[in-house]
């Protein structure tokens, strides 16, 4: 199980409220009908294609700028405690399921489903509104991993930059008792 700490809890909650918001829209569409789901897919998927596509290209400069949080972490005169490593850790991961996910929704959004003739047209109801919860569920995880690692650089500049030395990331002779036990 994962140990979540306030600054996560907070961004992860920051992501569900985004994903809930966004898919609060297809709600408020109401029930459609075959082809007027048909219709707005065709209207909707360039935008939902660009929107994956946005989110992959921000997780992998997201990763990239991890190995500069990294760097910056290690160099520092402050010794940082395990609790930093580990935040940094989870926004990897978070991030790379973000990215995956993006990647995979983006190839399958390419798939010409409004082009085939051998679709039934009440699959298209099904297939927008799951077109609609997975661009809300990317939005709320991009949304979750920049807030985390908003939360990640913050206690860095309060470490690095303003020499904070009694911030809980800032490693102290009790902490190695307290990993002991």
């Amino acid at each position: 199980m994962i140990k979540l700490t306030v600054y996560n809890k907070r961004a992860l909650y920051g992501g569900i409220i985004a994903a809930i918001i966004t898919g609060l829209g297809a709600y408020f569409l109401g029930n459609l009908s075959g082809y007027e789901a048909k219709v707005l897919i065709k209207s909707s998927l360039p935008g939902i294609n660009t929107l994956c596509n946005t989110i992959v290209l921000a997780s992998a400069t997201i990763l990239a700028l991890l190995l500069t949080l990294l760097s910056v972490s290690s160099s520092t005169k402050s010794k940082l405690n395990e609790e930093h490593y580990r935040h940094v850790l989870l926004i990897a991961k978070i991030d790379t399921i973000v990215f995956v996910v993006s990647m995979i929704a983006f190839q399958l959004f390419n798939i010409p489903i409004t082009e085939a003739d051998n679709v039934p047209s009440t699959w298209y109801t099904s297939i927008y509104y799951a077109s609609l919860g997975i661009s809300s569920l990317l939005s709320g995880g991009l949304i979750s991993v920049v807030l985390m690692l908003f939360n990640a650089v913050t206690s860095i500049i309060k470490i690095v930059g303003l020499g904070i030395e009694d911030h809980p990331l800032v490693y102290q002779e009790d902490d190695e008792t307290d990993i002991n036990k």
